[in-house]
């Protein structure tokens, strides 16, 4: 007694016995965890280990009111203290369409809450990181802007159907958390009632936590282990997060022991524990130690005067026998529910209401739905129910319900029979109040058709209704595609096409247009395709003329392209383009082809200069004709159909020259020089396609960035520049394809960084990381294709790396039968196979797999391809040359020799950077051969130099290593010491330890004099 009232004086020694009798309160502790005390602990440290620069996940499970939020909140000071930003979002039984939209704006807080000198780093960081498709993270997350505020996004565009799906913007989110998370700022994202989220909110929480990038998030969720089962998609996240090895904290909070409680009671009292515990076990035995429990329980003793303050003794008293034989409920909703039925009326409506419409509401719905005669009180009661702790108001003006069990309780004063009539009465005043003279209602739009959407019955019995309520789910369906939340919008536009009646393509043809290609939009962005296709072909079957049909046409063969129907979405756009007036020839020969590239080549020369400077057109016509070549375009080169390919990508510029530059003009452009780029053609194919990418600066290209970058950067630019140059470019391609939805070209431009920062010699542990990043997206995208190319250059880098002891996976279980030769792997894996047998010294395997590579195809081998092929003439040219130092194969290695010399003679022309080195140590290989001795050491100088001013380390080392041998050949070991020693170091910065190893080991066995 002596330490409490030293303690706490203020409670213990001097009490309250100032106030009236009447006004007596309870003073709980709301700063104080009790009975929490290894919890609390578990979650202090599970924070500092992230604050260290690791994610991590903590699960909090427990009946309703067993203080898992006080848990939470016990770390918010420990957050703000290290620099944190602490986000919440709380998921609502009432809006359980909209998990989504909540965890995006959950992080939509966050710029608001950075600050001071960390504001302009965080935007450089942002800009710098999201570049030409930042428009995306503002429409993402429209706070960003607060960083930015001279920023304008562009109009956001449907046509042909929205792009961004729940997979792009899990993966924006992601970018977005790696630039404004770090170890000194920490983002900490509470998720309250997680039982009522769904796969696609928690989709957001296991890309964020798994990332091994750089976030450095904090989560926590919490939820009632009573209400899920074990199928509940809480517990499939916490399975995929312990496989992606992300350290996740589960606990269980029960109800409070005796002891616990009973300091409770004794704070709030202000009396000695000892003197509470008669009234602790009778409050034990009713409530289980369930902490908002007690505090309702206690509450309503002391309203019902079974307990008291007496002021002669100071202090609260209670009869114990009393209240032993009181029959005093022991569930917290009768005690709540019977404590509002004493309310006046308008604090009754006032929480009815707010319980219609979830956990919180905004205060302006609130005032304004009070300017309605049947809601006329609610404004009036906000008051007393504040006061009396119903509800809470926070500094945004919005209110929120005290408890979970409150807002039970007070929908539990409306009838059950009553519910769907009332919420369905008050959407109707709400739809009045908010969108009466075609007003716009904003976010409210969604509550509002919440509301009515419980009345269907009622809605359907009313003709004209029906329609408006139509129409007004279609309009929740766009906001909810305005906010990425497409799970929501199609939930909302399904609603609306049910009310439509039988007849509504004659009655309402636009509002049925516009609904169908909304819904079939929402239905492919959730991955839902059967039924995309059959809407949007309901659609196609009914519009009434071609205008009508055209964006369900490219809707259509988004839809197709996702399913992979290559076939029917060439067929599809063959139809369109032919109704378009386009004539699509059934077959197109390769003098045709070599024909349509010279004719398109030419009149670009003539008149590209003039026509770049002129107007946009506004040619609707030639936008959409042009959209449908691009998507055929596409669809020819899956179906391997060379010749159309041509036809289709010169017939579109030719389109654009013709009738002006537009928004597609650029795709276009890029195609028709990624296709038909030739040694012939080069010089004129590049600069196309640098005023294609131009282009950049006069529209907003962002849904195409990715098939820009990957076409220019991963098969044009490298011919005249340095191949380092375009990988950034690339990077931001994967990027921005994911971020926007076009993930199949997005996975492209990673396939394409991985090949070039292997030819580029980039140090071989950090490619095998980076592969391994992209391993991990491409099982959220289910990729086996792109999967497998992965897994193809990941072989190689482990045999490079320590000829895959430690780090190697055989892919050859996945590509199929190598002598097919449309196996889509084949050359690939061949090219590899040989490339591997080089660096490994296997000349004899090396040229199988070089053979077997060119078979068919030889004389289009050595006459172009891309920078891949170009680097395996380099290869098969040296392999060659080893062999005629055996004399092995003379005829066919002397001729391989000689074409790989000229092809890499032709391609370093343009492109000194990347192939002078290359040709450089072909030629030196080539003059010791023939003993020229001068000119041979002279080439292995200048191959050596070029290589490094290049920055192509692995291949600076093999020309240091050929000259070693060279010079051990010719019995001058302390040059071949130097140039061993070289290489020794250039394998060693390039990650090769295999490498490192062969060339000590030739090191080790040189017969030098004494002291060198």
């Amino acid at each position: 007694d002596l330490h409490l009232l030293l303690l706490d004086p203020d409670r213990f020694l001097f009490g309250n016995h100032n106030e009236a009798a009447d006004d007596m309160r309870l003073l709980y502790r709301t700063d104080k965890l009790y009975g929490r005390d290894k919890e609390e602990t578990l979650i202090t440290n599970a924070f500092c280990r992230v604050s260290r620069g690791k994610s991590e996940a903590f699960f909090i499970g427990g009946f309703s009111g067993s203080g898992k939020s006080m848990l939470v909140d016990s770390l918010r000071n420990t957050v703000n203290a290290v620099g944190g930003y602490t986000i919440k979002h709380k998921f609502d039984a009432m809006s359980r369409e909209e998990p989504l939209s909540g965890v995006i704006s959950a992080f939509n807080q966050v710029c608001q809450m950075i600050k001071g000198t960390s504001k302009p780093v965080i935007a450089k960081r942002l800009k710098d990181e999201f570049g030409v498709d930042f428009s995306l993270l503002i429409r993402l997350l429209p706070s960003v802007s607060v960083l930015f505020p001279d920023f304008v996004s562009p109009a956001m565009r449907v046509e042909g159907g929205e792009a961004m799906n729940a997979r792009s913007v899990c993966f924006t989110l992601l970018r977005f958390v790696r630039v404004v998370s770090s170890p000194r700022h920490p983002i900490m994202l509470f998720l309250d009632d997680m039982q009522w989220a769904d796969s696609t909110a928690l989709d957001v929480i296991h890309t964020i936590l798994s990332d091994t990038m750089g976030s450095c998030m904090f989560f926590v969720g919490t939820y009632r282990d009573n209400e899920v089962q074990l199928d509940h998609e809480i517990f499939d996240l916490m399975k995929r997060l312990e496989i992606s090895n992300v350290p996740t904290t589960k606990v269980s909070l029960t109800g409070l022991d005796q002891d616990d409680l009973n300091t409770m009671i004794s704070d709030a009292l202000c009396l000695y524990p000892r003197i509470c515990k008669s009234l602790t076990d009778i409050v034990f035995q009713k409530t289980k130690g369930n902490p908002f429990f007690m505090l309702e329980f206690v509450q309503s003793l002391k309203s019902r005067g079974l307990l008291r303050y007496n002021f002669h003794q100071k202090r609260w008293v209670w009869n114990e026998g009393m209240l032993r034989g009181e029959t005093i409920t022991d569930n917290v909703l009768h005690l709540l529910h019977s404590k509002m039925s004493c309310l006046h009326r308008n604090v009754q409506t006032l929480l009815t209401v707010m319980a219609c419409f979830g956990s919180s509401t905004n205060e302006t719905v609130v005032h304004r739905l009070s300017e309605s005669p049947h809601f006329s009180g609610v404004r009036n009661g906000m008051a007393e129910a504040l006061s009396d702790g119903f509800i809470r108001k926070d500094e945004e003006g919005c209110l929120h319900f005290a408890h979970d069990k409150v807002r039970e309780a007070a929908y539990n004063l409306i009838h059950y029979s009553a519910k769907k009539q009332f919420h369905y009465n008050l959407g109707k005043v709400l739809y009045s109040l908010f969108l009466g003279e075609g007003n716009d209602a904003g976010d409210t739009i969604l509550l509002i058709a919440g509301q009515i959407n419980h009345g269907k019955e009622w809605i359907i019995g009313d003709q004209d209704f029906r329609i408006a309520v139509a129409e007004l789910n279609m309009k929740a369906g766009k906001k909810a595609i305005d906010g990425c939340d497409h799970k929501t919008a199609y939930s909302y536009l399904r609603f609306a096409i049910s009310l439509l009646p039988n007849d509504h393509w004659e009655s309402h043809y636009d509002l049925s247009l516009s609904l169908s290609f909304l819904f079939s939009s929402a239905a492919n962005s959730t991955c839902q395709y059967n039924e995309a296709e059959q809407m949007i072909r309901k659609t196609l079957e009914m519009a009434r003329c071609l205008e009508d049909q055209l964006p369900s046409y490219l809707l259509l063969s988004q839809i197709l392209q996702a399913q992979g129907k290559v076939k029917d979405v060439y067929d599809t756009c063959s139809t369109i383009l032919t109704e378009l007036g386009e004539s699509i020839p059934e077959s197109n020969t390769l003098a045709m082809a070599s024909t349509q590239i010279v004719e398109t080549i030419n009149t670009y020369e003539k008149v590209g200069d003039k026509w770049l400077k002129g107007e946009k057109t506004v040619d609707k016509t030639l936008h959409k004709t042009l959209q449908f070549y691009n998507v055929i375009s596409l669809a020819a080169y899956f179906c391997k159909s060379h010749s159309m390919l041509v036809h289709f990508v010169s017939k579109a510029v030719q389109l654009s020259l013709q009738r002006g530059l537009s928004e597609h003009t650029a795709l276009a452009l890029i195609q028709f020089t990624s296709v038909v780029t030739m040694e012939d053609n080069v010089v004129s194919c590049y600069r196309i396609a640098k005023d294609a990418m131009s282009l950049q600066e006069r529209f907003d290209l962002t849904a195409v960035i990715p098939d820009l970058y990957f076409n220019f950067y991963g098969r044009i630019a490298w011919r005249f520049e340095p191949l380092q140059a375009g990988i950034d470019k690339l990077r931001q391609g994967f990027e921005a394809g994911l971020s926007s939805g076009n993930a199949d070209m997005g996975l492209h431009c990673a396939i394409q960084v991985i090949k070039n920062t292997i030819c580029i010699g980039a140090n071989l542990s950090s490619i095998l990381e980076e592969i391994g990043y992209y391993l991990q997206i491409l099982e959220t995208y289910q990729s086996e294709m792109g999967r497998t190319f992965l897994l193809i250059f990941r072989e190689t880098v482990s045999t490079l790396i320590d000829n895959g002891k430690a780090t190697g996976i055989d892919a050859t279980p996945l590509v199929g039968d190598l002598d097919d030769q449309k196996n889509k792997f084949r050359d690939s894996v061949l090219y590899h196979s040989a490339i591997r047998c080089y660096w490994l010294g296997h000349t004899e395997r090396c040229r199988y797999y070089s053979e077997k590579c060119m078979k068919g195809v030889e004389q289009t081998f050595w006459q172009g391809g891309n920078i891949t092929a170009y680097v395996a003439k380099f290869f098969i040219g040296l392999n060659s040359l080893d062999l005629l130092k055996k004399n092995k194969h003379i005829d066919r290695s002397s001729q391989v020799s000689r074409l790989a010399i000229a092809a890499l003679k032709g391609a370093a022309v343009n492109s000194d950077s990347n192939f002078t080195n290359k040709l450089r140590l072909l030629e030196a290989e080539q003059q010791s051969l023939a003993e020229r001795h001068w000119k041979a050491i002279d080439l292995y100088h200048a191959s050596i130099t070029s290589a490094k001013r290049s920055g192509l380390i692995h291949e600076q080392g093999l020309a240091c290593e050929k000259a070693g041998f060279y010079f051990k050949r010719v019995r001058q070991n302390e040059k071949a010491l130097q140039y061993f020693q070289q290489a020794r170091d250039c394998y060693q910065a390039w990650g090769s330890s295999m490498k490192v190893a062969f060339i000590q080991n030739e090191l080790d066995g040189l017969n030098l004099p004494n002291g060198i």
